[in-house]
């Protein structure tokens, strides 16, 4: 236990070295590679639901979950969001009537964009958004779910198992990118799985 701790730890400093450089961020003529780098570089997001609860429902609901499409380092990354969720969380409710949703990440959860003083607002901060659904793994996709998930958030691994916790992934359907000046940049799900980042 304490060596895969080391090895996070380790991992993490590379990405503070190749993110505080800025060296490593694709040129802006790369949309998919920047959507993959992008994704691989941040452990959360904002996913958006249409709410199923009272009061609320029909009504765009925003959340945050912690997230991961593979172990830290520029070596990983599937390109695939992993999510570790319960049914008793509002928005896998809301998932559960409709599973369909958008999920939002950007570099300002990095170093980078401090570095560089770039606000999260900036589209030199790079964002990328993505609409799908969300859906459970099947048993044989759920060790690799595991492993990208623990290795970035290992406290997940004590979460109460009373919760019936389970893995899951954001379906791409679509990708929009803003790393650049000029508006969105429309990535397909082809052109996002066929680069690294």
């Amino acid at each position: 236990m304490a060596g895969m701790s080391l090895l996070c730890v380790a991992a993490a400093l590379l990405l503070l070295l190749l993110l505080g450089t800025g060296g490593a961020i694709p040129p802006p003529e790369e949309a998919a590679r920047m959507a993959r780098f992008v994704l691989h570089n941040c452990d959360w997001g904002a996913l958006a639901t249409l709410s199923a609860q009272e009061g609320l429902r029909g009504q765009p609901f925003a959340n945050v979950f912690s997230l991961s499409d593979g172990p830290p380092g520029p070596l990983g990354g599937s390109g695939v969001p992993y999510l570790y969720l319960t049914d008793m969380e509002i928005s896998v409710q809301d998932l559960e009537v409709n599973s369909n949703a958008s999920l939002t990440v950007s570099l300002a959860q990095t170093p980078y964009c401090k570095k560089h003083r770039y606000d999260p607002q900036n589209p030199l901060c790079a964002h990328i958004i993505f609409c799908g659904s969300i859906m459970k793994v099947n048993d044989s996709e759920a060790g690799l779910a595991k492993k990208a998930l623990f290795s970035r958030h290992p406290e997940m691994e004590s979460w109460p198992k009373d919760h019936n916790w389970f893995f899951a992934k954001f379906n791409i359907t679509n990708i929009w990118v803003l790393d650049y000046f000029g508006g969105l940049k429309i990535v397909t799900p082809e052109e996002y799985y066929s680069v690294k980042p």
